[in-house]
């Protein structure tokens, strides 16, 4: 399968990110990797490179090159429409020993979770999971993974000094994609594939899930224990309805059962970048804070005037927050009353 991407055209070396397209679309976190990809690839002086697969990808090509990728190369085929990851694998497998990329990273998706590792092994390399933050050092030319560990209590960087690719996976939502340069040019490079990789594995059939995330929400109402209690959480939940926005809480509201892991926000959790996020009794341990740094607007309600979350919000209020979500909601309704259907 090699022959199909002998392409003298290709740079050895670089950054790649693997753009992950599904249901006819890019995924956000592809464009949250190329913002990143583009930082680190203009560091080390190489060019940076998206590998796009999928049945009918190369409409999204351009798009790619308009988020910062000086290359696209694609992979437009339909026997990619199932998604399976052998031949994924076998397709990246192949690119990565013709062109040698420094380093190539993945959104930490449940497809790149499992896609990734499978790859990391036919390579043999290293690969970090669900990192937070990535960064160069130029000497060495080495990519550095921070990614939490021992349960989200301590911040672990990793490097891979002796093989390449340098692997990462990374958390949607944790990095910022660039805005959209429409004149911005680059290459596009396709590549045939007619061939699976192996017949082990065979779909037989597919359901479409819906699984909601907090990851892109522009407004979010957050709660803490500070709460008080699993009723209070409701008071949150209907403020983050009524503002067209999501409920987040931190990890000990869902250790205690009041709300759903989907809901959590923080380093073990989902890591967000709201426009407006209202944090309500939640004190600010450093993991919580590591997934809400990015929010634009932060409005924290706490009674302890010494909370740490203060020292990250914008605006701060001293008080009950059961009160202030109560007074919060009367407000909301006030401006936008509900409709009389009658």
């Amino acid at each position: 399968m090699s022959a199909l991407f002998s392409d003298d055209t290709l740079s050895t070396g670089g950054v790649w990110v693997f753009a992950e397209y599904h249901r006819a679309a890019v995924i956000p976190v592809a464009y949250e990797l190329l913002g990143k990809g583009r930082e680190l690839a203009d560091r080390l002086q190489t060019p940076l490179t998206a590998v796009l697969c999928g049945h009918g990808a190369v409409s999204c090509a351009s798009t790619l090159i308009q988020a910062g990728a000086d290359v696209v190369i694609v992979v437009d085929s339909p026997l990619l429409e199932c998604r399976l990851d052998d031949d994924y694998c076998q397709i990246l497998y192949d690119l990565v020993q013709e062109h040698n990329p420094e380093i190539l990273l993945f959104g930490a998706t449940s497809f790149g979770r499992s896609l990734a590792p499978r790859l990391a092994a036919r390579l043999r390399t290293g690969l970090t999971a669900d990192c937070t933050v990535l960064g160069i050092d130029q000497e060495k030319r080495l990519l550095l993974q921070t990614r939490p560990a021992f349960g989200g209590n301590l911040m672990a960087t990793i490097i891979c000094q002796q093989h390449r690719p340098q692997m990462a996976t990374v958390r949607p939502g944790v990095m910022q994609a660039l805005t959209p340069d429409l004149q911005r040019t680059g290459r596009i490079i396709s590549k045939p594939y007619d061939a699976p990789a192996s017949d082990l594995v065979q779909l037989l059939s597919s359901k479409e899930v819906t699984i909601t995330s907090i990851a892109h929400a522009k407004t979010i109402v957050a709660v803490g224990r500070g709460i008080g209690s699993a009723k209070n959480v409701n008071y949150a939940r209907e403020l983050a309805e009524l503002l067209g926005g999501e409920l987040g809480c931190s990890r000990p509201v869902v250790d205690i059962g009041w709300c759903e892991y989907k809901h959590q926000i923080g380093q073990t959790g989902c890591v967000v970048a709201p426009d407006l996020l209202i944090s309500c009794g939640i004190s600010g341990a450093i993991q919580h804070l590591a997934g809400m740094a990015n929010a634009k607007t932060i409005v924290a309600i706490n009674s302890d005037p010494d909370a740490p979350i203060f020292e990250l919000a914008h605006y701060k209020i001293v008080g009950d927050c059961v009160e202030m979500l109560r007074e919060l909601i009367a407000q909301a309704i006030r401006k936008n009353p509900p409709m009389d259907i009658a």
